[in-house]
């Protein structure tokens, strides 16, 4: 099973053997530990929970240190299931790192987007806005008219327009490990990854070739 659970540290470039400058993002990827397994005969599908993030055992309730504990493994704040096929020679408590990874392999990441705030429909969804001229004072950035006429007589739910825009959950697929490093537990993937610096993200196998 190819699979962590990081932290975004930001965003830096490096040079390959031809000299290119290739953006990558570099994600502080584990220690992870294996705290649960599960499978079809007990909880009808096969996945794996990973623990990462040691912290103090005072910041866990009593239910989450008893769950932890019964594998001897560290106080761990972060835990979270990667479903498999098949659970492989993995056993609870064993430790991953970086190393289950290899330059030029393809993941997704998943991650939390940036919180926005409440947003317009211009912004959120790339409205045209009103015409500049003509008299339009107010009406530049503002959706206009999206309903119906008489029947039924009100906006469908669902239709696009102003809200809370960000902070949702979003996979980059197919982005290439570009680094792997053991020593710093850094992980280099080519690309953007969603969410702020600091913010929680998975690394999984890539889902679509």
């Amino acid at each position: 099973m190819k699979g962590l659970i990081g932290k975004k540290v930001g965003m830096t470039q490096i040079f390959d053997d031809s000299g290119e400058a290739v953006p990558v993002t570099l994600i502080e990827a584990g220690p992870c530990y294996v705290t649960q397994i599960r499978r079809p005969k007990r909880d009808r599908y096969s996945a794996i929970q990973l623990g990462f993030g040691e912290v103090s055992p005072r910041r866990l309730s009593g239910g989450q240190l008893g769950h932890i504990k019964r594998n001897n493994v560290p106080p761990l704040r972060y835990l979270r299931e990667f479903r498999v096929k098949e659970v492989s020679d993995i056993q609870e408590g064993d430790k991953l790192t970086v190393e289950v990874f290899a330059v030029g392999d393809q993941v997704d990441i998943v991650g939390t987007s940036k919180g926005k705030g409440f947003a317009g429909a211009v912004k959120r969804y790339g409205f045209r806005g009103g015409p500049k001229t003509h008299g339009q004072s107010d009406r530049l950035r503002a959706p206009g008219s999206h309903g119906a006429t008489t029947t039924p007589g009100r906006v469908f739910k669902g239709s696009r327009g102003p809200g809370h825009m960000g902070s949702v959950r979003v996979t980059s697929q197919n982005l290439r490990v570009e680094l792997v490093d053991l020593e710093r537990n850094l992980l280099g993937v080519r690309g953007s990854v969603p969410g702020p610096r600091g913010g929680l993200v998975m690394i999984k196998e890539v889902r679509k070739q």
